[in-house]
């Protein structure tokens, strides 16, 4: 049985993943802090080995076991206005500790999640990039093998509430009386969940050799945010029967400088490997919505 040490398990995608690696029965170590919010996991926290990381070292919980691998998906998103030394101490100060750690105890690899969008579009995306090199670095020098998972946007059941997708779809849900947006042009690759686990299930269960590797995971293809938006409030209507009159003004709101206009994940490597999405848009829609009435 290999032992997995999973960071950021209580949050989105943290969450569906250390679900998924019990049911694959893998041995999980959860990093935490004694003050996080636990609901999305409070009921498997029996099926695991957790530590407080504000209360012990870092290095405590590779003493205490044998990590065959380390799966990162702790982030700062940087969306509550955190400052940029806030967002590189979790990004890549943070980040860079544990993947020292690892090394030192002969961890075989290191799994991160990265992101498709712009180094340079925002804090968030710089520090994400500024420490691949360094996993590029340790990787390269033979340290570890380090598989960089770029992600695009995904969405799902039991995502923040401040996030895009669960924002838009509360607001229409609220009927609220306006949404103020960019003119929705720009393009994106948006993947249910359910898929994203299912890709780092897939490179998780297999030997891969290189020592450093990189994978896009998206589904290869891109929807405008304004089809997009366009879409949810089609489905809340015709599927869960209900009134949406917010006005969606689309054109209220500037771009961000610098944001791609088409961001669409490669995904041949993974196809290669007979991975695919399992969820249209249109499923993988109808399942956040649900999930978010349900919590109203």
């Amino acid at each position: 049985m290999k032992t997995i040490l999973l960071t950021g398990a209580t949050g989105f995608l943290g969450s569906h993943l250390l679900s998924e690696l019990l049911t694959l029965d893998f041995k999980v170590i959860v990093l935490k802090r004694s003050y996080s919010d636990l609901w999305r996991i409070d009921k498997l926290l029996k099926n695991v080995k957790s530590y407080d990381i504000d209360k012990v070292t870092l290095e405590l919980p590779f003493q205490e076991n044998k990590i065959d691998y380390v799966i990162h998906t702790a982030t700062n998103y940087g969306r509550k206005g955190e400052q940029a030394l806030n967002i590189v101490r979790t990004n890549l100060l943070f980040s860079l500790e544990i993947l020292e750690i690892a090394t030192f105890f002969n961890t075989d690899t290191f799994f991160n999640t990265d992101t498709l969008q712009y180094k340079y579009l925002t804090d968030y995306t710089l520090s994400k990039k500024q420490f691949v090199e360094w996993g590029k670095s340790f990787a390269n020098s033979g340290k570890i093998k380090f598989v960089n998972l770029k992600l695009e946007h995904m969405y799902g059941p039991k995502d923040d509430e401040n996030k895009f997708v669960s924002w838009i779809i509360r607001q229409m849900l609220q009927n609220v009386e306006e949404i103020k947006l960019t003119s929705g042009e720009q393009k994106r690759d948006f993947i249910y969940i359910d898929d994203v686990v299912s890709a780092y299930s897939l490179l998780i269960n297999n030997e891969l050799e290189e020592d450093f590797q990189e994978f896009e995971i998206g589904t290869g293809e891109s929807t405008s945010l304004k089809n997009f938006i366009l879409m949810i409030k089609d489905i809340i209507k015709s599927e869960f029967q209900i009134d949406v009159n917010t006005n969606l003004n689309f054109g209220a709101l500037p771009q961000r400088v610098g944001e791609p206009k088409e961001i669409k994940a490669k995904i041949n490597r993974l196809k290669e490997m007979n991975w695919s999405c399992k969820y249209t848009l249109t499923d993988g829609l109808k399942k956040t919505i649900e999930d978010t009435i349900g919590k109203k």
